[in-house]
């Protein structure tokens, strides 16, 4: 994406972070307040910013391999923040990730999604991407990086998101 700016990253060891699950939302919402400072709502941008970032990662801790770092870089172009999370992949988030991408390619997107969320059952394992794509109007993008690693990219635009 061209004039794509960086903003902030943070990068740790996939074992700090997948020893807890309060990781989540503690890097969620510190990432979300750093980068809302400049927009016009900045609280109600960081509480959306944070949500969406929070499922990114409640994703990661449940699908990631078992050595590496994961690191999160929130950048922006224009109205969008770009969310990026490089992570640690194994044959089996490799596979997770791989079923993600081609659920996310679906012309009936926000059928997929309310079909999985109401869905009785154990439901649909990509439920929080679909939620995020669905949302958020995030566009989501998962690309594997050199065989052990996986990148999951979601531009946002959340500003007007809510009246």
């Amino acid at each position: 994406m061209s004039g794509m700016k960086p903003l902030l990253e943070v990068s740790m060891g996939i074992d700090a972070f997948s020893s807890a699950w309060a990781h989540c939302d503690r890097i969620s919402s510190y990432v979300a307040r750093m980068v809302s400072h400049n927009r016009a709502d900045p609280l109600l941008y960081a509480n959306l910013l944070s949500s969406a970032l929070n499922e990114l990662l409640e994703i990661a801790f449940a699908h990631h391999g078992p050595d590496g770092d994961i690191s999160c870089r929130v950048s922006r172009s224009g109205a969008s923040d770009i969310i990026e999370l490089s992570l640690p992949c194994d044959d089996a988030a490799l596979g997770f990730y791989t079923g993600a991408a081609e659920q996310l390619k679906r012309a009936d997107l926000a059928e997929a999604y309310q079909s999985a969320l109401f869905s009785p059952g154990a439901g649909d394992p990509h439920l929080g991407l679909l939620e995020i794509a669905v949302d958020y109007k995030a566009r989501i993008s998962i690309l594997p990086e050199g065989g052990k690693r996986v990148l999951v990219a979601a531009t946002v635009e959340l500003e007007g998101a809510v009246s």
